[in-house]
């Protein structure tokens, strides 16, 4: 396996819509042209490829000053624990190593859990000097 790291505004997106799908992201990819949207949209976006095989993405929105947020960053099952995720975390964190706050939310599971901390994250349940607010709907305010 020869693993390209890259960023390719031209990317597949039957390949994309397929790796959400493949992590069960389905909510992501329905309809979608909202994640080709997203995505398009994004500050910084880093692919994973096993020759043409998209393997891995991650994505990141940030204003490149203040705050980074890594919004997506998922790997192929079949190939979890390889070290893709690192890379493509590495990457995120690399690029936006001077903003003052890199950040993300993720579900509550072991396996992120240890995933994130082993990255250097800290949960914000130990960090007892902040918050965090917000809303999943879109009728705020």
């Amino acid at each position: 396996m020869a693993i390209t790291y890259k960023y390719d505004p031209e990317l597949n997106v039957d390949q994309i819509i397929g790796l959400y799908e493949t992590v069960g992201w389905s909510a992501y990819s329905n309809p979608p042209e909202s994640l080709i949207d997203a995505i398009d949209n994004s500050t910084f976006v880093v692919a994973a490829c096993d020759g043409d095989e998209l393997i891995g993405l991650a994505r990141c929105i940030s204003d490149d000053v203040a705050i980074c947020y890594l919004q997506d960053i998922l790997v192929d099952p079949k190939v979890q624990r390889s070290g893709i995720g690192r890379e493509l975390f590495r990457q995120c964190t690399e690029r936006f190593g001077h903003v003052r706050m890199f950040v993300l939310m993720t579900d509550d599971e072991p396996l992120q859990h240890a995933f994130y901390t082993s990255m250097g994250m800290q949960n914000l349940a130990d960090a007892p000097t902040l918050r965090v607010f917000f809303t999943s709907n879109r009728t705020c305010g």
